[in-house]
């Protein structure tokens, strides 16, 4: 560092012995910036095939083991339709809402590189154990083959189900290291500060999107294939060697990759704002707006955040800002006990938190329509209609259907950015032609049509196999309809107009609405909120199955049995659109 050293009355004898005094200081401050503990050189381009190799591989395993589990569920090992949906629903919930976890151990504890490292290891031996339920007999039911509708199955062991479930739950660990670490590991190999950095940072978004929906179309056509149609062993298998290369391919790269060391959760920030407001709760606040200075002002002197400002919303948080004759302040101003002391810095951003909760709590409902449907009933009804691709013999997988939701994001994302946008931005005056609650809201509309489309497609699906001659028996033993599965087409792009929608601009609002130090919690916010909906979902199932099962004794009819031809789908997906309805109204007055 450079020396500056003022002219004074000091003589030339002083000048130089402060000269060797800093240069001594110097030369020891680079001793210490010299050890191969606190150099960080950035391998950015070097170190991103390493992690976009090993994202890519992940994905196609975890794709490839998850996009297949409902037909896996209900056909190698006999569970019932509704039983199945119940378990896929508490699956995904709990893979969407492990990020959370995932982000506090690897901010307070453990770091990015720790905790990928251990998530690797997990979804290793969590593909490796679903395999090895598909391949080892006695790890699953006796085969099942139907000849007639009526007619039972074996179902699982509780130690069959008890190593099944030890399986998905690795994932779900895996899931919850990966989630949040990847994208910011990934980042952190390239210098912010420099233009280059900046440019790879860019790059390496770009690369992560790309391989994410290839990793899709791949999992859910080629995978999924083998899966159905050659064997339940191998197409389990293919997505646990693939991640055990994955593995290998990420630890080969460990000496060039920039480690972070944890930095402690905002999360940690958000209870101690919680706890010190309860253990306040009865104190006072300070009437008058003069008066706010009594209330905890600490910013750190170093810190890059914007300032907040203190607002009247939600002002019983304030209490953790009362400074009282016990809290003890540190020299840098600080508290040094911030469980009982918290800054109105803090406090804000805990009210950044509370005040995006009803907006989040309309998208529960939201992805009930468009994520939660599509992944469980729509296979179903896909596995009671004619999959045949044309006049030939193959027969497209149930699950494969899937892949239709992503195809209306990539046509519609161009279309509305390229084309739609400068039109709307010239009559609406907003630089992205639409506010994000518009976008969002205008994704709820197209849900509530996917549902509606649904209802319509499912009554013409069973009219034809009540009515009309049929192609045979389906794995669960209902008549498989002469419509073409195809006819699933139209809600599945709905589906996908409506995330284009709705999805992305939660994703926009969350970051827009969220503190910089919060932000990457805004990602696991969206997370919670799909979720929420798989949970909703397996509750809303299990309910509607068992009322409408007790009442069909008076005559009327079983809405989700194992053969969907008896049953009355096209209900329960009107009922969900008279939610959804019911929801969009509630989203109106939040936004408003």
């Amino acid at each position: 560092m450079p020396i500056y050293i003022r002219e004074g009355k000091k003589s030339s004898q002083e000048h130089i012995k402060f000269l060797v005094h800093l240069t001594s200081m110097e030369i020891k401050q680079e001793k210490i910036v010299s050890s191969s503990e606190d150099i960080v050189i950035y391998r950015g381009v070097k170190a991103m095939p390493f992690i976009i190799g090993m994202e890519t591989l992940d994905r196609l395993g975890t794709f490839g083991t998850s996009s297949n589990l409902m037909v896996y569920l209900t056909t190698v090992f006999n569970m019932k339709n509704v039983t199945a949906t119940i378990l896929v629903n508490i699956f995904n919930g709990t893979v969407y809402i492990s990020p959370l976890f995932g982000a506090f151990l690897s901010d307070s504890y453990f770091g990015r590189y720790n905790t990928i490292a251990f998530a690797t290891l997990s979804s290793v031996m969590g593909m490796t154990t679903v395999m090895l339920t598909a391949a080892i007999s006695k790890l699953h039911p006796q085969q099942c083959v139907i000849k007639h509708s009526a007619g039972t199955c074996a179902q699982p062991t509780a130690w069959q189900m008890g190593f099944l479930l030890t399986g998905l739950l690795l994932l779900v660990i895996a899931s919850g290291g990966f989630r949040p670490c990847l994208l910011p590991f990934g980042a952190d190999q390239f210098n912010p500060g420099t233009e280059s950095g900046k440019k790879g940072i860019s790059s390496f978004f770009s690369w992560y999107y790309f391989t994410l929906c290839f990793a899709l179309i791949i999992s859910l056509t080629l995978i999924i294939y083998v899966q159905s149609n050659v064997s339940w062993a191998i197409g389990y298998a293919i997505p646990a060697c693939l991640m055990l290369i994955a593995c290998l391919l990420f630890f080969s790269g460990s000496k060039m990759y920039v480690k972070v060391k944890p930095e402690g959760s905002p999360l940690t920030s958000l209870a101690q704002v919680i706890v010190a407001a309860f253990k306040k709760r009865k104190l006072k606040l300070p009437s008058s707006q003069s008066s706010m200075f009594s209330l905890f002002q600490y910013v750190p002197v170093n810190s890059m955040k914007l300032k907040l400002s203190n607002t009247s919303q939600f002002r019983f948080l304030d209490k953790s800002a009362i400074i009282i004759t016990a809290d003890r302040i540190n020299s840098d101003g600080s508290a040094t006990n911030p469980w009982k002391l918290c800054s109105i810095q803090q406090v804000e951003e805990v009210k950044c938190i509370i005040r995006v909760i009803p907006i989040w709590v309309s998208s529960i409902m939201y992805h009930l329509a468009t994520v939660q449907q599509q992944q469980t009933y729509t296979i179903l009804q896909a596995l009671q209609s004619d999959r045949h691709l044309g006049d030939g013999t193959f027969k497209v997988p149930a699950a494969s259907y899937g892949v239709f939701i992503y195809f209306s994001p990539l046509i519609w994302i161009p279309i509305y950015d390229r084309i739609l946008v400068p039109v709307l931005r010239k009559y609406t005056g907003k630089k992205d032609g639409l506010t994000l609650l518009q976008r969002m809201a205008i994704g709820m509309v197209i849900a509530i049509l996917t549902m509606l489309v649904a209802a319509l497609v499912e009554q013409h699906r069973r009219y034809l196999a009540l009515t009309r001659p049929t192609l045979g028996i389906s794995p669960k033993g209902g008549e498989i309809s002469s419509m073409s599965a195809f006819w699933l087409v139209p809600q599945l792009m709905f589906a996908g107009l409506a995330e284009a929608f709705n999805s992305i601009a939660q994703i926009e609002f969350y970051y827009e609405q969220f503190p910089e130090n919060m932000r990457s919690i805004g990602t696991s916010v969206f997370f919670c909120g799909l979720a929420g909906s798989s949970y909703l979902n397996g509750f809303l199932i299990s309910i509607v199955h068992h009322v409408t099962s007790r009442s069909s004794s008076a005559g009327n009819r079983d809405w989700l049995p194992e053969d969907l031809n008896k049953g009355r789908l096209d209900y329960f997906y009107y009922s969900i659109a008279c939610l959804s309805c019911l929801n969009f109204v509630y989203f109106l007055v939040c936004a408003k």
